[in-house]
């Protein structure tokens, strides 16, 4: 670390030690260590935990403090800056367990000067994906995935207007810290042709079998674009929907980090990926916007029923699963409807989300203690759709 201190002046020469006062200060002072640590990035903290004890301290107590989901966010800033995505150049502040981003496609995979250039398109995704994966610790579980458009909450505070952001650089990473009583388990299912039904103990591993606590399941299929992808997403979406659980995601374009894998991604593959959610304390709703949503008033009424669902709105992370066919062209030329929508109905909630090429959910509540509709009433034809908006609550309990 640069030392504090000893500014200019006086006749010194060759490297100067450190000011006695400053030393004594970052030696015993735990108050202003620690507010020197707020400023620094997680990984950078678990570095300064080594100088000694009362920093290893300090940064235990920083630590602690970011107990609550957070999320980093970004859109494109500056024309031209293409040697990275705007996502990568956001330092994180946080350690979390898991973490979930999205990124659009157009820039993640494809960069300007790699358009028309398959394994060049191959490399800049995996280079991308690599350079986000660095900003959070090793032991971090990444999911993410990459999507035509992006829903995000802009950093700094919850209550900020979500933007829908249809064409652009953009994309976010939530931050899920270690939180008692829950358990978020990615998984990842790739399609074999010659071996489509899924053994019972892959899925009873990421908690989507044999798990009383089981809340919420956020599913997406990717490369749903090739032979035999559709049906593959439905047939393992079936092997748990005649659960009491909340179901929702859809069809993004690729697959791009899953950090628990032990062999490197094939962006060509086709397969399934998603989080589990556990845990008794988890409330969430989720209603499907179809066709007939087409104006802020429609708009609106959705929002009305999910309103209706009286889920905690403390500790709550929205989520909004769109087809790339709405958005501002579906609302008559007018952008951010149902974001706009949403907002005005949680004011508090952050929202993010995709525009991608299908859409899994339904109307359905999963709290403690009450079942708006039961899973087992759901065909599967009313989970997958086209040409709507998927919308999910997720609340992960009290803050303590």
């Amino acid at each position: 670390m640069e030392p504090v201190g000893g500014g200019g002046g006086g006749d010194r020469r060759g490297s100067s030690p450190a000011d006695p006062r400053s030393t004594f200060v970052l030696s015993n002072l735990a108050e202003v260590v620690e507010r020197v640590l707020t400023f620094l990035p997680a990984k950078a903290l678990l570095r300064v935990a080594g100088v000694c004890r009362l920093w290893r301290e300090c940064v235990r107590r920083v630590l602690r403090t970011h107990r609550s989901v957070t999320w980093i966010s970004a859109r494109l800033a500056i024309a031209g800056h293409l040697e990275e995505h705007c996502l990568v150049r956001v330092n994180v502040h946080i350690l979390p367990q898991t973490v979930l981003y999205m990124a659009d496609s157009e820039t993640f995979i494809s960069l300007e000067e790699c358009r028309g250039h398959k394994r060049a398109r191959k490399r800049t995704s995996m280079e991308a994906a690599f350079a986000l994966e660095k900003l959070f610790p090793k032991q971090c579980q990444v999911l993410g995935i990459v999507t035509p458009g992006i829903v995000v909450t802009p950093m700094g505070s919850s209550s900020n207007p979500p933007q829908e952001i249809e064409i652009g650089e953009s994309g976010f990473a939530l931050l899920f810290p270690q939180i008692e009583g829950i358990k978020i388990k990615p998984f990842h299912f790739i399609m074999d042709p010659k071996k489509l039904t899924l053994e019972r103990h892959q899925l009873t591993e990421v908690g989507l079998l044999d798990n009383p606590e089981l809340r919420v399941v956020l599913v997406f299929g990717y490369n749903c674009c090739k032979v035999g992808a559709s049906n593959y997403l439905q047939h393992v979406v079936s092997t748990f929907s005649d659960m009491n659980v909340i179901l929702a995601g859809g069809q993004v374009d690729n697959l791009a980090s899953l950090t628990s894998e032990k062999n490197p991604l094939d962006i060509d593959a086709t397969g399934v990926v998603g989080l589990s959610f556990s845990g008794h304390r988890i409330q969430s709703a989720t209603v499907l916007l179809n066709e007939d949503v087409n104006d802020e008033k429609t708009a609106e009424a959705a929002m009305q029923r999910l309103k209706a669902a009286n889920i905690p709105e403390q500790n709550t992370i929205g989520f909004m699963f769109a087809c790339v066919g709405r958005g501002f062209q579906y609302y008559r030329d007018k952008g951010n409807v149902e974001a706009d929508a949403f907002r005005k109905f949680f004011p508090s909630v952050p929202l993010f989300g995709f525009f991608g090429n299908g859409e899994i959910g339904c109307d359905r509540i999963v709290t403690g203690n009450f079942i708006l509709k039961k899973c087992n009433e759901v065909k599967d034809d009313d989970l997958f759709h086209s040409y709507t908006t998927i919308m999910a609550l997720i609340h992960l309990g009290s803050s303590k």
